[in-house]
């Protein structure tokens, strides 16, 4: 028998503390949706090979790039395009979904502090 039940934002929320570290939510073909919480500047980094959408779910999220920013609320989203440098940051804490290929680094080309683990499952 096949159950059948929703994917519960705010209950998977419970589940982790960490920033910067997205946590797998489900999976559409190669697609991962990903639920992260944000709080203070990330690192300046590029996606070469994939676009990636942030989609604030609460809270405020200013992505900078080399030459400007935009800000995102409740219930907004922003598609980065592939190659495209940026840098999100967040004075208070977001919640935020992002959708992206499976297997993508979050600090792009580069690994360092900030480098979550791929594939965490909440």
């Amino acid at each position: 028998m096949t159950r059948y039940s929703p994917i519960n934002f705010a209950h998977k929320y419970t589940l982790f503390q960490e920033q910067w570290m997205p946590k797998v939510v489900a999976e559409m073909n190669d697609y991962q949706f990903k639920l992260a919480r944000l709080e203070g500047d990330f690192v300046w980094h590029t996606h070469a090979d994939t676009d990636e959408t942030f989609i604030v779910l609460e809270g405020e999220l200013r992505i900078d790039f080399r030459d400007g920013a935009v800000t995102l609320g409740p219930g907004e989203m922003y598609v980065v395009k592939r190659g495209v440098e940026h840098k999100p940051s967040a004075a208070q804490e977001v919640k935020l979904l992002l959708i992206e290929p499976r297997g993508v680094i979050n600090t792009g080309e580069e690994t360092n502090e900030r480098t979550a683990a791929n594939d965490v499952w909440i």
